[in-house]
């Protein structure tokens, strides 16, 4: 994929000073195949739903780098992730992409911010972070187990894989040695990892025009073996991961 056009500049401020950030971006058909395959998707002409975060994740990293975003990189948690798409695109279309920040909110446990990636107008995902400073993580979910209908085990190497296809190389997903480095026994997979995987088992079942949301809840480590399940109903699906817990829960519309 080549970025093709220059990047706005940031302003400092005392909240969201951080201003939006864009490029075009063209499709690299050996990206997207190793990206399909490490999250498993086919190849087709329309791209995986979950693959123009990827193709926005230098301009996330730009945007929320740089001065005017209100926290440091690291440190952040991904809690949720929502994509909406009014079409599917195509691996032949140039894509117009947008990153700004918005919605500074407070959070039990600290304070929470949405990054916003928009493509060509068809596509958009919300990333929902999490600064933590401290407190209670308030009122848990209640989840209840459901009855898995496939078991994935997850190779050690698909944090790195991922990471590579992805561009995310954060330490705590590519080698156990790293990630004890921030607290985790072992290396954990990407959360937008275990989404597209949850969407690549969909796929073929889902609507051109939907929407994709997903909590994000217990690190899952790797080398790991997990239950997915999916039902659905007159709504759209309700999915999840499970392992000891749940590491995700998701519902499309």
């Amino acid at each position: 994929m080549l970025l093709r056009a220059a990047l706005t500049s940031f302003r400092r401020g005392e909240t969201l000073a951080a201003q939006p950030v864009s490029a075009t971006v063209d499709v690299s058909l050996k990206h997207l195949a190793a990206y399909n395959a490490v999250c498993g998707f086919g190849l087709r002409d329309a791209l995986p739903l979950t693959y123009p975060h990827v193709l926005g994740f230098p301009l996330q990293m730009r945007l929320m780098s740089g001065a005017g975003f209100p926290f440091p990189l690291p440190g952040l948690v991904h809690v949720a992730n929502r994509i909406t798409q009014s079409r599917p695109l195509t691996l032949d279309e140039p894509l117009e992409i947008t990153v700004s920040a918005r919605d500074l909110r407070p959070h039990p446990q600290g304070t929470q911010v949405d990054v916003v990636t928009s493509v060509s107008g068809v596509w958009q995902g919300v990333s929902t972070y999490l600064r933590r400073t401290g407190g209670s993580s308030g009122q848990s979910d209640e989840l209840r187990r459901p009855v898995g209908s496939a078991v994935w085990r997850v190779p050690a190497d698909v944090g790195r894989r991922y990471g590579a296809a992805s561009g995310d190389r954060n330490p705590i997903h590519l080698h156990p040695l790293s990630a004890k480095l921030f607290g985790f026994p072992r290396a954990i997979a990407h959360g937008m990892w275990t989404k597209a995987r949850c969407v690549a088992a969909l796929e073929g079942r889902l609507p051109e025009a939907v929407t994709v949301d997903v909590r994000f809840k217990k690190p899952l480590l790797i080398p790991g073996r997990v239950e997915f399940s999916a039902t659905e109903d007159a709504d759209g699906w309700e999915f999840a991961v499970w392992g000891k817990g749940p590491h995700l829960v998701g519902s499309t519309t």
